[in-house]
């Protein structure tokens, strides 16, 4: 436990669970909760760095963004992707500060709106999947699609949805700068949303682009550029299971490198909930970290003292 430092990534439901409509009032009492486990690690020595998911409440700006556009201009989606970094940052700072004072500790918190730098050649570009925003008519998407060049597709009846590409992360451009709070003893909360994905011009110059970043993969890869010990992914269940929700679901509480690898690639994890997930705590540990932990928010701390969660490590380490 010694200064380790550790990076933990907060899903979407850590702020605004499944069937909760994210009203502010929720958004902190849920917070205030998630925070409380958070707390206690520092309490206990471990160096923090806090990143999460936006997933509702950017779906949320995106609507008002929708329902306000011959009020005030919309704002492009990296604006967007900001906002909700900040929002979200804001009520982390203030319900970790509130439950540190509550243990008797004083410790500085700040929000880095992290920019993440992406290819231009990554496939994804050419084949964009991932939907965001409201739901659409199909005159409605063929407005957007021939004003504004969106991608749209139909989903499931329910109506059209754009949908954007979701490169991966290749690195953090504030890396350093979150390194240095951590250093100075002051917990970062970085990578909000998988962070602003951005593209490297001839000079060093950067922009940014129109599409989304799986915050799991970008924690893996602030996670190996910080050089953090170890990578905690909180979602909704207690573990990882084969074959879950099935009768035959069987739970996982701890996996190497290469049998998490095998696994996913028998298409045990699939590609949009758990497969993510498994994908950059791979990628961490071949980058030199020394454990992954899966578990849910409310049992941070007792999965560190390793009594529940699935806990991958390197193939080395058995």
């Amino acid at each position: 436990m010694d200064n380790e430092k550790i990076v933990i990534a907060l899903g979407g439901n850590a702020i605004v669970p499944e069937g909760h409509k994210g009203a502010i009032a929720e958004e902190f009492e849920i917070t205030r909760r998630s925070m409380l486990g958070v707390a206690r690690l520092i309490q206990r020595g471990y160096r923090v760095i806090l990143t999460h998911g936006n997933g509702p409440i950017v779906g949320n700006i995106l609507l008002r963004n929708e329902l306000a556009r011959e009020v005030v201009p919309p704002m492009p989606l990296g604006i967007c992707d900001a906002d909700s970094a900040g929002e979200i940052g804001y009520m982390i700072q203030q319900c970790l500060h509130n439950m540190l004072q509550k243990l008797g500790l004083r410790r500085e918190i700040v929000t880095v709106i992290t920019q993440v730098l992406v290819s231009r050649s990554d496939p994804s570009f050419l084949n964009p999947t991932k939907p965001i925003g409201p739901f659409y008519t199909a005159q409605e998407a063929e407005i957007r699609i021939r004003e504004e060049q969106w991608d749209m597709v139909e989903d499931a009846g329910r109506g059209y949805r754009r949908v954007v590409p979701s490169p991966k992360p290749i690195d953090i451009v504030e890396a350093r700068t979150i390194s240095v709070l951590v250093e100075k003893n002051i917990i970062p909360v970085a990578v909000g949303g998988g962070g602003n994905p951005v593209f490297e011009l001839p000079g060093g110059w950067l922009e940014g682009v129109e599409a989304v970043i799986d915050k799991d993969r970008a924690s893996a890869v602030l996670a190996s550029r910080i050089e953090a010990d170890r990578l905690i992914i909180l979602t909704g269940v207690p573990l990882v299971y084969l074959s879950y929700g099935t009768p035959e679901q069987e739970p996982l509480p701890r996996l190497t490198a290469s049998e998490a690898r095998l696994l996913l690639q028998k298409g045990e994890f699939p590609p949009g909930s758990m497969g993510p997930k498994i994908e950059a705590g791979i990628q961490f540990l071949e980058s030199g970290g020394k454990e992954v932990i899966i578990t849910s928010v409310d049992l941070v701390d007792r999965a560190l003292q390793s009594e529940v969660g699935t806990h991958i490590v390197r193939d080395d380490e058995l």
